[in-house]
């Protein structure tokens, strides 16, 4: 169900002194592969706070495979796993330059409305973006 790659490189910056990026960072690349997601579909998280819409993260699950390194293109692929509800879940698989399965990931994020702070059902203008 729509799925989406993104290409990354690790700085060195989101590296520890083995040159291994940090475990803390893979959630930091997971919304990057979320937000292109999103912009695929033309929609972006500024409008979507605009039309008093947030998406904080519920959940977050993360299997390290093997370790990514300073320097390296890493793809992120982004995959929606069902239509969203009051919630929208991904599943990501990140991969090396030469295909390696690196990490695995899941999240679940809310529909929240901005003003009350209540959560919300997934504004229909999204919906129909999805094309499901």
């Amino acid at each position: 169900m729509n799925t989406h790659q993104t290409k990354i490189k690790v700085r060195y910056g989101e590296t520890d002194q083995m040159g291994v990026v940090y475990h803390g960072n893979y959630a930091q690349y997971l919304e990057i592969g979320r937000l292109e997601w999103l912009n695929t579909l033309g929609i972006s998280y500024k409008e979507m706070e605009a039309d008093n819409v947030m998406l904080p993260v519920v959940s977050l699950s993360l299997k390290y495979i093997k370790p990514a390194s300073y320097d390296e293109i890493l793809t992120i692929s982004t995959s929606l796993l069902k239509l969203p509800t009051a919630s929208i879940e991904f599943s990501y698989e990140i991969h090396d330059s030469s295909g390696e399965l690196l990490t695995t990931a899941h999240t679940k994020l809310a529909f929240v409305n901005i003003k009350s702070n209540f959560p919300m059902r997934c504004p229909q203008y999204i919906l129909d973006k999805l094309h499901i």
